[in-house]
């Protein structure tokens, strides 16, 4: 609660002596006023890390065919001075854009003047799909008075990653934490995407993530164990009991 204050403090502190700089509502962005007039888009970094909103964002070929289908929630980390600053995309301001081929195709989330993007290229090979790069941007508003304006840059290309197969969707409803510079990260929640190829807009069957799927079996195999280990117990103590009666009457 107390970081919430000191952000909303500096906010409040920025607008009043900086000129030019007014805030937007109860989101995470401000406008800037430029020199020239206009007004720019500008996110706020933030110290607390809250869930970012989940979106869901569409690109079609150019027959109006859904060819990308993704839900998630994302939020850019920023490492300033050894501390962690938080920034999560708004769905309400993210503009669409990409395209869409027989063995690629990209998805691209941005903001209002390019204050921000999220950029992903799948590719389509054999019978799976998988994405092969993600990129991202982030021109915040400096986190201090004096600080430098920057703009931080970053690229993850795993190779292949959120893999599915062809006709299903992947999905992962555990936090996705990919590192694309020294100095930002990208979190994704709730994440569920689609490519080349959703009949009828809706996802196909689910190919879940490994974490979901450690999640979700790692109880079982816990129960299965303590099952077998109380079974086991059960056992030992009737065969020692039977031993003893078989003892006693011998004797």
């Amino acid at each position: 609660m107390q970081g919430s204050c000191s952000s909303g403090w500096r906010l409040l502190f920025l607008a009043a002596f900086i000129p030019g700089v007014h805030l937007l509502g109860n989101d995470n962005s401000i406008v800037a006023a430029s020199s020239f007039g206009a007004h720019i888009y500008r996110p706020v970094l933030r110290p607390l890390d809250v869930l970012p909103l989940i979106g869901t964002y569409n690109v079609t070929n150019p027959r109006g065919e859904l060819c990308v289908k993704a839900t998630l929630g994302a939020q850019y980390i920023v490492i300033i001075k050894k501390k962690s600053w938080f920034f999560n995309l708004d769905p309400l301001k993210v503009h669409v854009s990409g395209s869409c081929h027989r063995e690629s195709a990209v998805l691209s989330l941005t903001l209002p003047d390019h204050a921000a993007s999220l950029q992903f290229t799948f590719k389509k090979e054999n019978n799976l799909f998988y994405v092969t790069k993600l990129t991202a941007s982030l021109s915040p508003l400096p986190v201090c008075l004096g600080c430098a304006n920057e703009t931080y840059l970053g690229l993850v290309s795993p190779g292949k990653l959120f893999a599915a197969s062809y006709g299903r969707s992947f999905r992962c409803k555990s936090t996705n934490v990919l590192q694309t510079s020294s100095e930002m990260s990208i979190k994704l929640v709730f994440l569920q995407m689609q490519a080349f190829g959703v009949p009828g807009g809706h996802y196909g069957e689910v190919d879940e993530c490994l974490a979901d799927y450690n999640q979700r079996i790692i109880p079982i195999i816990l129960w299965a164990v303590a099952v077998g280990l109380l079974m086991i117990g059960v056992l030992t103590f009737l065969l020692l009991k039977e031993n003893r009666t078989r003892g006693y009457e011998r004797l």
